[in-house]
């Protein structure tokens, strides 16, 4: 039974259309997730849902007494307040009386007096006479579910926590439709497992925005693709939803096709002269004045976005090596005897909880910060690019083309020479987007905006931080693509499990205590090689346990590109690695090995130990993706 419908509705703001005769039914229970690639109005289209914008055109129907609630893509928690007043305000004019209540329980902990006993007294007797006891029960418990503190203030959270609290606040409603704009950006890894599992067992409709595909996967029951305006729906999972989607572009291209030669045709026919006109005829004329009508109002398909990397000189082959490192904050252990070696060409993934410490061991391993502990040998020839999740480096009030030219009119992309215009354009920045202030710009253009001017910067090192917010997937896929050709070195904070399978080659992951633990692949690698949840204080263990045996117990019918890539290489890793251990062993079995320092004599064999560890996981790794048939 559908609980909202759109007929036929239209919107735009004083130019084309951003949505177009739209129509569209959600069902009780269903999960839809909305794609569409940035700037194509899938945030105009919620907001139409939540009846925060009138449309032009058209009617929507709700269900008599249905409630909605929103978490929309950018996080604004207003004015700030404790987390139990943001959360309470989802309630409504109960809110008042529910933090009133919680502030003179607060206040009574504290003072201890008369005058805190009378204010909790009164404040109760409120909540009383509103009958809204059952209102307060169900803030606490949601703020119990979603590991929220209500006394904290919500200024001083990260925006991870910040996101979970507004996601709090619309869950208190407990609304019959739940709209989620982008609800995993900025979230770890451990809290999109929770939510992914919170979602799974919500009673209502949801209807959501993300580029995270691993999310997608497992949540969407339909999908519904907003293109060019116009809304078409795709029942089934997302490997149907790319199946069905690239026959009707297919289809699509030729009748396209079909029609400009006809139009040509006719255009040939109307120019031809004096014989033309003495058979022309009224109708033939009509029928092309038609098809030029058709397509003037055809809207075709927005170019696919043209990225290219500004690779400077190679690095030397060695990029870090750690030896030992450790770095406290307040006495908390952020890294604690970590040691590893970079090469160059290689990916390295960092996964690990919000404030673990995983952008303070980039910044160590750059160079940027000494360690406590420990030494860090950088190589030579370094050229570092770096890519700022807050989007930090972008001048709020300068144009899209000063943040990125810095004055010039052309540069230079691996030796040719572009004009700063066209080189934008290649992001998808239109001649008159390209002159906006960069106040204007969406999360996606941000995003998109940042790696122009990233990859405007020769570079044989790219550290990435959290680079996927905000882009659509075709952008995602394609930043990937990229990734995978890119000469040099790449270091990639992500907490978007796919995009982290399909680029590194091996993974950091932080597992508490500043304990730093490295792995051969991505992150179902990582899952595949961990009996039990790293994050141990996380209220994802079992969660993240029983995700591990699903990765174990699935097992692809072909390889993907990324596989076949990998194993394809695993040969010449292997022998690498063979050719090392036989090195090692060879140096430790001479007599006076053991009379060097005691230095040198660890690190050898640590060395020894991380080479045989490598080389088991590279067989193992070799034998699954030889095992799956084809």
């Amino acid at each position: 039974m559908s609980i909202i419908r759109l007929r036929n509705i239209s919107i735009s703001f004083g130019g084309p259309a951003i949505l177009h005769n739209i129509s569209l039914s959600i069902d009780a229970g269903e999960r839809v997730c909305l794609l569409g690639r940035n700037g194509m109005g899938k945030s105009t289209l919620m907001k139409a849902i939540a009846g925060d914008i009138v449309p032009d055109s058209g009617e929507i129907e709700r269900q008599q007494g249905l409630v909605t609630a929103k978490l929309d893509q950018q996080v604004d928690i207003g004015a700030g307040g404790a987390v139990f007043d943001v959360v309470a305000q989802g309630l409504g004019e109960a809110a008042d009386l529910l933090k009133a209540y919680h502030h003179a329980v607060h206040k009574l902990t504290v003072e201890h007096n008369s005058r805190a006993e009378a204010e909790l007294e009164k404040a109760q007797h409120a909540v009383e006479v509103a009958g809204a006891w059952q209102l307060n029960q169900q803030v606490e418990s949601i703020l119990s579910r979603m590991k929220l503190d209500g006394d904290a203030r919500v200024e001083t959270l990260s925006g991870g926590m910040k996101r979970r609290v507004l996601l709090a606040r619309a869950l208190v409603q407990k609304p019959h439709l739940l709209l989620l704009d982008e609800p995993t950006n900025h979230l770890d890894i451990s809290a999109i497992d929770w939510l992914e599992e919170q979602l799974l067992g919500y009673n209502g409709a949801l209807l959501f925005v993300t580029h995270d595909r691993a999310f997608l996967r497992k949540l969407a029951t339909r999908i519904i693709d907003l293109d060019r305006g116009e809304l078409k729906s795709y029942p089934g999972d997302y490997g149907n939803f790319l199946r069905r989607k690239d026959e009707f572009l297919k289809a699509e291209a030729e009748a396209n096709a079909r029609f400009d030669k006809k139009l040509a045709q006719e255009e040939v026919w109307i120019r031809q002269g004096i014989k033309a006109r003495r058979t022309r005829n009224e109708g033939r004329v009509r029928a092309l004045q038609k098809l030029r009508n058709e397509h003037r109002q055809r809207r075709d398909l927005q170019g696919r976005a043209v990225m290219k990397i500004s690779e400077a000189e190679r690095s030397g082959k060695l990029v870090v090596e750690a030896s030992d490192i450790g770095f406290s904050y307040h006495g908390m252990p952020l890294v604690k005897d970590f040691t590893t070696t970079i090469m160059r060409g290689d990916r390295i993934g960092v996964i690990g909880p919000n404030g673990a410490g995983k952008t303070t061991l980039l910044n160590i391993l750059l160079g940027e910060l000494e360690p406590q502990l420990g030494r860090v040998k950088t190589g030579t020839n370094l050229a570092v690019a770096y890519f700022d999740q807050m989007k930090a480096q972008l001048d709020e009030e300068a144009s899209v083309i000063d943040n990125v030219s810095h004055g010039r009119e052309r540069i230079d992309i691996n030796g040719k020479s572009k004009h700063i215009i066209g080189y934008l354009q290649e992001f998808l920045f239109s001649p008159e987007r390209a002159r906006s202030p960069v106040k204007s710009l969406s999360g996606g253009e941000r995003s998109r905006l940042l790696l122009a001017r990233l990859f405007s910067q020769p570079a044989n090192v790219l550290v990435l931080d959290e680079p996927t917010n905000d882009l659509d997937i075709e952008t995602l896929e394609l930043l990937e693509e990229l990734l995978l050709e890119f000469a040099g070195t790449v270091l990639l904070v992500s907490h978007d499990r796919e995009f982290l399978d399909n680029v590194v080659t091996s993974t950091l992951v932080f597992e508490g205590d500043g304990k730093v633990t490295e792995f051969v692949g991505g992150y179902d690698d990582w899952i595949r090689q961990r009996e039990i949840d790293p994050f141990s204080d996380s209220p994802l263990k079992n969660d993240v346990a029983s995700r591990g045996k699903e990765v174990i117990q699935k097992k692809p019918n072909k390889l993907s590109y990324k596989d076949q890539r990998e194993l394809d290489k695993l040969p010449e890793k292997i022998e690498l690695l063979e050719t090392r251990i036989q090195q090692l062993t060879e140096e430790m079995g001479q007599a006076e090995f053991f009379q060097q320092d005691k230095d040198i004599i660890v690190n050898a064999q640590q060395a020894l130990e991380a080479a045989s560890t490598d080389l088991d996981a590279c067989y193992k790794r070799w034998e699954q993706l030889e095992s799956v048939e084809f």
